[in-house]
């Protein structure tokens, strides 16, 4: 079978498509709102494996704290993290040399089908820089960009559409 272009054994399939589990720690705590004194603060406190800690809050639309991430960010920077990562591998499988990939990824918080809000589509605009002697032309970066955007596990798991604007 291959995966991402590659073709694997049937013990790396069964490790592959194996569950994992991934956790965090929320912890929040009532606090007076800063600028609003009928209120609470939304700030809290995300740990992640490896005890990174980050502050989260509400989005500022939502009385939530400007100096804070908020989760609708930390949703479109695991979209485009996840696409990343899945760019990454498959460029250095097909013998490309990445050097550097950034992206300024956006997502759009609208009223749903459903009726509620919620984070309806994400753009991804990455910029990636190759050295080496093996460069890859426009046509083969798309391509790496497609398997990368059919593979991320995190676009399977939302119902946000996700659009790459390469170039």
């Amino acid at each position: 079978m291959a995966l991402l272009g590659l073709s694997l054994s049937e013990m790396d399939i069964k490790r592959f498509y194996e569950m994992s589990i991934h956790e965090a720690a929320i912890n929040w705590r009532r606090y007076p709102h800063s600028s609003d004194s009928t209120t609470y603060s939304r700030n809290h406190v995300v740990t992640l494996s490896g005890n990174q800690q980050l502050d989260v809050s509400a989005s500022v639309e939502f009385k939530g704290d400007p100096n804070c991430a908020d989760p609708e960010q930390m949703l479109v920077s695991a979209v485009s993290s996840c696409h990343m990562l899945f760019f990454l591998a498959i460029a250095e499988f097909q013998g490309f040399c990445v050097e550097t990939y950034e992206d300024n990824p956006q997502g759009f918080l609208e009223k749903g089908s459903k009726g509620g809000m919620e984070i309806t589509r994400v753009i991804l605009t990455p910029k990636v820089v190759f050295s080496g002697d093996k460069r890859p032309d426009q046509a083969t970066i798309a391509k790496i960009h497609n398997g990368a955007h059919k593979n991320c596990f995190i676009r399977n798991s939302i119902t946000a559409s996700v659009e790459i604007n390469h170039s």
